[in-house]
Formats: structure tokens, C-alpha cells, sequence
């Protein structure tokens, strides 16, 4: 075991210094202070944080008075999340592209909201020695040019600014529904949770989670297999009261899509928290893995069913079984 200490150290170390956190990046840079405030409440922050070899296209402050305040927080989250770009780009390598030109994944195209090539981007170097982006679907104009470099932690990540918002064709102008338009018990009975809908919508718990989505809800719901894991409680025990909490611990008064789940540190409180360290949730990150522990058991975040900024559900393997419900 000694003689790997120094190895452990080693990999430690490395970690550590691939790790970035782009809120504390911009933070120093009063120029990017709204988009810096859209990456946290959209939550990209998160996303962006969680992943290894990623470049930020910034805006800055007067450059985003054309989504700032203009849009639902949504359709601002898509329109950011086509300004990430799935590689590293520093000012040498946009200078030096091969044919001089190129088509780069964005995390928008990662959320399966984008047909085409709607979430790609076109970089091109143009003549006097300017680069210019824009969207990669078809007939596009490139709309925005490199300004300068922010800031590299060198191929991890990448922080660039660009003179304009890159703006695939529709990304402003699509219907931005509002959680509360969302039907949670179909897209639960569609994901196979139709044993979970069927028990908010008798508890009630339901209506619960339907007043809570519009301000910031994250459900996490067990798979109709889970309901029949050989080591799981007989629930039918349970009394309403002890059935409505089971239920509300399965999800967040917050907002947390997967990027958020993966750097979550600490124990998270649930809609079944009714006093300090009562009914919490932690979260363990392995590669693209997320686990949650309840102290009792714990479970592997499987799918994500829904991601629209404010609400986000996803199902899971097990069923959470609370501590104060089912001791340790």
C-alpha cells in the first residue's frame, strides 16, 4: 500500500489541476459579469465544470443586451449553450485550421434539442486575418468574429470572446412552454415510471410537484422495475403521511440538470425536508456516472426524461429509502 502513495498523490495532483470552474474564471473579468450571471441561473456552469477538454465562446455585457432580459431563461440557456463548444480552441488553433474552416459539436447538440446541424458551429478564417462563427445549418451567415483570448488552462479549457451571439435558425423564435405545461405523469408513464405516476397522482404528491416545477423542481423517479426489487420494504405498510414523504424525497426544490448533479458537493435537501439534516440527498460522480446515496441504499441516476429549464426529471434504478423512514 506504501508504495502506491506516491502514485495516489500523483493522479491527485492531476486531477486537481485539470479541474476548472468558469464562475470563478469570468469572475475576474467585470466585462462578462451578465453572461457570467446567465451561466449560473441557467446552470451551464455546471455543465461546463464537468467536463475535461471544452472551449466558452463569451459575450460581453453589451454584447448580451440582445438576449439579456429579451427571452425565457430557457431559450437564453440554448442560446449559451451554443457558445460551448465540445473541443479546445485557443486563438493559435483558430488561425490554423485545416482548409481553413470547420463545423465543432456544441453542448446544445448534446441536449437532443437540435435537428441538423443546428447544434454545431462553423468556424472560418477570413481574409485580414479575422475568424469568423456562425451557425452551422445550412445557408447561414457567419454573424459573430473572434475578439480576443480570455483565458486557457491549456487543453482542458478554453475561454474566448466573440463579438456576437451565434444564433442557429428558430433558436429565439420557438415557444419557450413553462414547466407547469409539462404533463409530469405522461412523461413518466412514457419513460417506464408508470408504478410512480400512478402513485403521485393518487397521494396527491402530484399536484405538490406541479406547484413547485415553475420555480425549480428536480424529480428523480424509480423505474417499474425498482418496484419490484427483491430487498425492497413492503410499502403497503406505509401510513399516507409516511407514503407523501417517500414520494416528495424523490425531488429537489431546485433546478439540477445532470452538468449540476455531477459537481454537486454536500448533502441536498428534498421536498420531504422539514428540518435541518431531515429526508437529504448526497451525490457521488464516477467518469459520467452520478449515484445517489440516502444513507440507507443508494442508486444510479439512469435517464434523463426531461431537461427545460426550470424543471428536470430523471429516472433511477432503485427506489430512495429515507433513513427516517427506514433507519440506517
Amino acid at each position: 500500500m506504501a508504495s502506491l502513495l506516491p502514485f495516489l498523490c500523483f493522479l491527485s495532483l492531476f486531477a486537481f489541476s485539470n479541474a476548472h470552474n468558469i464562475t470563478d474564471i469570468l469572475s475576474k473579468y467585470s466585462d462578462y459579469s451578465e453572461f457570467n450571471k446567465y451561466l449560473s441561473e441557467t446552470k451551464l456552469d455546471g455543465e461546463i465544470n464537468s467536463r475535461q477538454t471544452i472551449t466558452v465562446l463569451v459575450l460581453n455585457n453589451g454584447a448580451m443586451d440582445s438576449l439579456a432580459g429579451k427571452h425565457p431563461l430557457s431559450v437564453i440557456k440554448k442560446a449559451l449553450s451554443l457558445l460551448v463548444l465540445l473541443d479546445y480552441f485557443d486563438g493559435a488553433k483558430l488561425h490554423q485550421l485545416s482548409d481553413g474552416t470547420t463545423l465543432t459539436t456544441t453542448l446544445y447538440q448534446t441536449t437532443g434539442n437540435a435537428d441538423g446541424d443546428l447544434g454545431h458551429v462553423n468556424i472560418t478564417d477570413l481574409k485580414g486575418g479575422k475568424v469568423g462563427l456562425g451557425s452551422a445549418a445550412p445557408g447561414s451567415k457567419l454573424d459573430s468574429t473572434y475578439t480576443k483570448s480570455v483565458e486557457q488552462i491549456k487543453y482542458n479549457i478554453s475561454v474566448l470572446e466573440i463579438s456576437a451571439p451565434i444564433i442557429a435558425p428558430g433558436l429565439l423564435t420557438a415557444p419557450a412552454p413553462s414547466a407547469s405545461d409539462f404533463n409530469i405523469t405522461g412523461l413518466l408513464e412514457k419513460a417506464g415510471c408508470k408504478t410512480f405516476a400512478g402513485l403521485l397522482l393518487q397521494s396527491g404528491v402530484l399536484k405538490v410537484f406541479q406547484s413547485a416545477a415553475d420555480k425549480g423542481l428536480t424529480i428523480f423517479a424509480p423505474n417499474d422495475e425498482a418496484f419490484k426489487a427483491a430487498k425492497l420494504p413492503d410499502l403497503s405498510k406505509l401510513t399516507n403521511a409516511e407514503l407523501v414523504s417517500l414520494l416528495e424525497y424523490h425531488a429537489v426544490g431546485d433546478y439540477s440538470p445532470m452538468g449540476t448533479l455531477k459537481t454537486q458537493k454536500g448533502t441536498v435537501s428534498t421536498l420531504a425536508t422539514s428540518g435541518a439534516g431531515k429526508y437529504d440527498l448526497s451525490f457521488a460522480t464516477a467518469g459520467d456516472a452520478v449515484t445517489v446515496d440516502t444513507g440507507v441504499d443508494s442508486s444510479r441516476v439512469a435517464s434523463t426524461v426531461l431537461d427545460a429549464t426550470p424543471l428536470c426529471i430523471f429516472t433511477v434504478d432503485s427506489i430512495f429509502l429515507p433513513a427516517e423512514l427506514f433507519g440506517k
